[in-house]
């Protein structure tokens, strides 16, 4: 399957679009877990490589391992975040934040799928990611159920290349292979459509099987989007400079914005991802950075989001591989440090203006609340709609649950 996503089907203006498309199938948009979803969309902030909690949410000053930053003071009294997040200091009555996120998963691939199925890596199966079974739960659509923005995102697994997501590379450039190629007008575009059709259909006949069922689901989502005015969503030079100012002119920046636009016009998952936080060397430099990126970026989300009154039923989190060392590198880094993360989440059911969990004074360990990334799950299948225990077969008929264990975060909802 994971080969299958990243193929080009069809040599007449999809491209790589087909490869990526994915469609909710109707049967289980009905389900009362969806019916009664506090948050009908879900937006990821990816921080990807590791965003160092020190340098962000959960700041020691003072202490040997709290580096070069000074915590500020935010909307919520007694709690203070990094000097580099002053936007976001502000809005912290939106928002919830997590200081005892906890894994085993040190290895950047290894926690990346962690942190996009709720599953660490195991052999034999490949599990879908929570973009991929949400756009499963949902009623299809003229857009993708699940895009992913500056950043690959997870695919399907289990439930097919058709739920893998649409990857938008960068956000503020037009999206490629949404037009015709040159020299195919309409007109030959029916005809090599139903040619295509006629030659898959003999071929699914006598074949068959879900790699089957999943290329021509994906082609025709390819070609229903390409003819749909709804990817109009994706233009980001309709919104005005007022909007597009306060996001920053970063892919990042630009890419919350992108967000806010899919989820606006019913996409149900958007991932946006911010590169770069794997900081074993340079990291206070590098961090200052990412961090006014990140700033500026998720603070418009919230104010866009809670002004067009989309945030009541937009849940907003950000999250990253894992956490880094307190103890801070000969090369002025920090490096990998699964055993303690944070997280931040607004909307969609969320009860802002909290800090739960708490780490010890030099954020070496965590002295109150432990999160695990399958407590942290459970609680976003609630809130997005989806039934926790709903049980899939994988290829070799091993049941799989929608989430791995863990329990809902008391007082996060």
């Amino acid at each position: 399957m994971h080969t299958l996503n990243r193929r080009t089907f069809v040599r007449f203006g999809l491209g790589g679009l087909a490869a990526a498309l994915t469609r909710p199938s109707s049967a289980l948009a009905t389900s009362p877990a969806v019916a009664n979803a506090k948050a009908k969309a879900c937006i990821v902030l990816f921080m990807h490589g590791g965003a160092s909690q020190l340098d962000t949410w959960d700041p020691k000053p003072g202490r040997d391992t709290g580096g070069e930053f000074r915590a500020i003071r935010s909307a919520l009294p007694g709690v203070r975040v990094s000097e580099h997040l002053p936007l976001l200091a502000k809005r912290m009555r939106k928002i919830a934040v997590l200081r005892s996120l906890t894994s085993r998963e040190g290895n950047h691939d290894r926690a990346r799928y962690l942190m996009h199925s709720g599953y660490p890596p195991q052999g034999g199966v490949v599990h879908p990611s929570l973009g991929s079974l949400v756009a499963s739960s949902r009623d299809p659509g003229a857009l993708p159920g699940y895009v992913s923005v500056a950043g690959p995102g997870q695919g399907g697994g289990i439930l097919g290349a058709q739920y893998a997501p649409f990857v938008v590379a960068d956000p503020t450039g037009p999206v490629k292979n949404l037009k015709l190629a040159r020299g195919v007008d309409d007109e030959r575009l029916r005809s090599r459509v139903e040619m295509w059709r006629r030659l898959e259909g003999r071929y699914a006949a006598r074949v068959g099987g879900p790699a089957v069922e999943g290329h021509r689901a994906i082609v025709e989502q390819a070609l229903a989007m390409m003819g749909s005015p709804e990817r109009s969503a994706f233009d980001l030079d309709r919104e005005s400079d007022a909007i597009r100012r306060p996001y920053g002119p970063t892919p990042f920046g630009q890419g919350c914005l992108l967000a806010r636009r899919l989820v606006e016009s019913g996409v149900p998952f958007v991932e946006v991802s911010l590169k770069g936080w794997d900081t074993h060397e340079n990291n206070f430099e590098r961090v200052k950075k990412l961090s006014a990126e990140l700033d500026a970026g998720m603070s418009a989300l919230l104010d866009d989001l809670d002004g067009r009154g989309l945030l009541e039923s937009t849940l907003v989190l950000c999250v990253g591989d894992f956490g880094r060392t307190p103890k801070i590198n000969a090369r002025g880094g920090r490096d990998h440090f699964p055993k303690i993360a944070a997280a931040a989440l607004a909307g969609g059911g969320i009860r802002g203006g909290q800090v739960i969990g708490e780490t010890d004074a030099d954020g070496v360990e965590i002295v109150e609340r432990p999160i695990a990334v399958p407590d942290l799950f459970r609680t976003l299948a609630g809130l997005v709609g989806l039934d926790p225990e709903e049980t899939r077969m994988s290829a070799a008929g091993r049941p799989l649950t929608t989430v791995d264990g863990g329990s809902i975060i008391d007082g996060l909802i």
